[in-house]
């Protein structure tokens, strides 16, 4: 097989930004599940962590605030040989698209979603985010936050997502490791990434999550569904990382049988008459 290679292109990213690091691991991670370029689609929609498309040499795609879900999907749902993975922040995931995230995790289409966590909006300057703790300061909240944080994990596995994880950025080995897993997934597959954004959110920086954050045992069971919940409810102190929960079960393509048997949808032919006469009954 020819050889993988993804060259380093400059980016607008902050000196010590955990971009960097989250960069340097999908790299490292699409090499090692021998992906082409040409096989990859990066999915993006506003902010820093959406920036990605822009400095990986695979397929890109950059859409608007909060809806890089469903170009995903639908890029997904067209090419079922495509590996899909979404790149966006706390904000762009939880905030503005957290409706798409609800419904695509029920639709259990076989994608990759990486949320950048910095816990702040980091491209429109440093609002709290949904994932801001209660009492954070912004210029925007200057009493500080007083609505209680999005749990993202928690979400995730009440609304039965099939792969949901969190890793750190500042932990690139680990988490290089949890992006394969959750590639290699067959349907959703959430990983929420505790990335410090270094401007701005100068309380959860990489010191502040090194004292924190620490991996799950070797003999943790993600299959207990009840175990998950009760680890993806852990913050504070201490945070678990690593793969909280996992459950094989059918995906999308799987449950519709146009989809499943056959070439992908973009392979296939056209009735160019059929789609006019379709097209005729709502003129």
């Amino acid at each position: 097989m020819k050889q993988t290679t993804f060259p380093k292109l400059e980016t607008a990213w902050c000196p010590g930004c955990g971009n960097h690091q989250i960069l340097s691991a999908l790299k490292e991670a699409l090499i090692a599940l021998e992906k082409q370029p040409h096989e990859v689609l990066i999915v993006s929609g506003i902010g820093q962590a959406a920036k990605m498309p822009q400095y990986i040499t695979t397929n890109g795609f950059c859409g608007l605030h909060g809806r890089a879900l469903p170009a995903a999907v639908a890029s997904k749902i067209a090419n079922k040989n495509l590996t899909v993975i979404v790149h966006s922040g706390d904000g762009d995931s939880y905030g503005e698209g957290g409706n798409h995230l609800i419904h695509n995790i029920r639709r259990n289409v076989d994608i990759t979603h990486f949320v950048h966590d910095n816990q702040v909006y980091g491209l429109t300057k440093g609002q709290a985010s949904p994932t801001s703790d209660i009492g954070y300061l912004t210029d925007m909240q200057p009493n500080g936050s007083n609505i209680p944080p999005l749990n993202p994990m928690l979400l995730a596995i009440a609304l039965g997502c099939g792969f949901v994880a969190r890793a750190f950025s500042g932990d690139t080995e680990h988490l290089r490791a949890v992006m394969i897993d959750g590639i290699r997934h067959k349907g959703y597959a959430l990983i929420d990434i505790l990335q410090p954004c270094v401007s701005l959110n100068k309380v959860n920086t990489f010191q502040w999550y090194k004292d924190r954050v620490y991996k799950l045992a070797e003999d943790y069971n993600p299959e207990n569904k009840l175990t998950a919940i009760a680890k993806a409810m852990e913050w504070g102190e201490k945070i678990p990382t690593g793969i909280l929960y996992r459950e094989e079960k059918p995906d999308f393509h799987d449950k519709v049988d146009y989809l499943k048997n056959g070439k992908p949808l973009l392979d296939r032919e056209t009735d160019l008459k059929k789609i006019s006469d379709f097209m005729q009954v709502f003129r």
